[in-house]
């Protein structure tokens, strides 16, 4: 099992100790805050649910961001009191981890941290197979929600992809989306399926359980505990010489971070569409 280390002590670094934990996904989890004690306090309480939730995983605390070193993931969430990690602060944290963890995956489960990943991979060079983010995933559950709510019928039953930049960006190939098997496209009318893009687009930025949830699903597929696809913030490959952004896309992934990308198909609107998101 992994050892995983969680930078930042905050509403979204809290509820994925937890949610990681319970889950029984890794051997150990380091919940890591240079501000005060904030993340001794949080991993004392998620210990002492451990019994009653029936728990196995070891959940430590730490100021001292050395206790990162040698870990399988690290997951930069947001500071204790603060924001998620992202701009200038975030990358000089990226910078420490890749010397402490040179070897660690980076997962950045934030709504806010896609810039960040861009500048990880162009100005620390990091492989961008090695340092992703899952908000994706967590806006991706919540349009499978609404559209089985249209359909007044179960969420686990939807397939459907998010793709692009959101919010003001996201392309969903509704041609390509189902509902227990069946075309989407047959069961929900164009005027419906505008309106629920409206309301995905209205869905961002997620919540911090959702983030959380999202960020361990991409766990427990990196390391076998499912196969699923994961919507991730995925960083652009410029070999072609164009110039392109981080943009959500789904996921096949690995122990060692994104293994491929699993593109839908998609109509010649919609990638156009995604084209125009991910240019810079």
């Amino acid at each position: 099992m992994p050892d995983i280390a969680i930078i930042g002590a905050g509403e979204l670094g809290g509820a994925l100790a937890h949610v990681l934990a319970r889950r029984n996904v890794a051997a150990a989890i380091r919940l890591i805050d240079e501000s005060g004690r904030v993340a001794e306090g949080k991993a004392l309480d998620i210990m002492q649910a451990a019994p009653i939730e029936g728990f196995a995983t070891k959940v430590s605390g730490s100021a001292d961001l050395s206790t990162a070193g040698g870990v399988t993931v690290v997951i930069l969430a947001d500071q204790a009191g603060g924001a998620e990690w992202q701009g200038d602060d975030g990358l000089r944290l990226m910078m420490r981890l890749t010397q402490l963890a040179s070897r660690s995956v980076i997962l950045c489960p934030g709504a806010q941290q896609r810039e960040l990943i861009d500048r990880g991979v162009r100005e620390l060079h990091i492989s961008p197979r090695r340092l992703f983010g899952t908000a994706p995933e967590a806006v991706g559950a919540g349009a499978r929600a609404l559209v089985a709510l249209a359909l007044d019928g179960s969420p686990t039953d939807v397939a459907l992809s998010v793709l692009g930049v959101p919010p003001s960006r996201i392309v969903i190939p509704w041609e390509d989306a189902t509902v227990a098997g069946f075309a989407l496209t047959r069961l929900v009318d164009e005027p419906t399926r505008q309106r629920l893009g409206a309301r995905i687009a209205a869905m961002w930025p997620p919540g911090s359980y959702a983030l959380a949830s999202a960020a361990s699903k991409a766990i427990d597929a990196m390391f076998g505990r499912t196969r699923a696809i994961v919507g991730c913030f995925v960083a652009p490959d410029d070999s072609e010489g164009m110039r392109r952004r981080t943009a959500a896309l789904p996921a096949r992934l690995s122990p060692a971070g994104i293994e491929r990308l699993v593109l839908p198909s998609l109509s010649v609107v919609d990638r156009v569409a995604l084209d125009n998101a991910m240019l810079l």
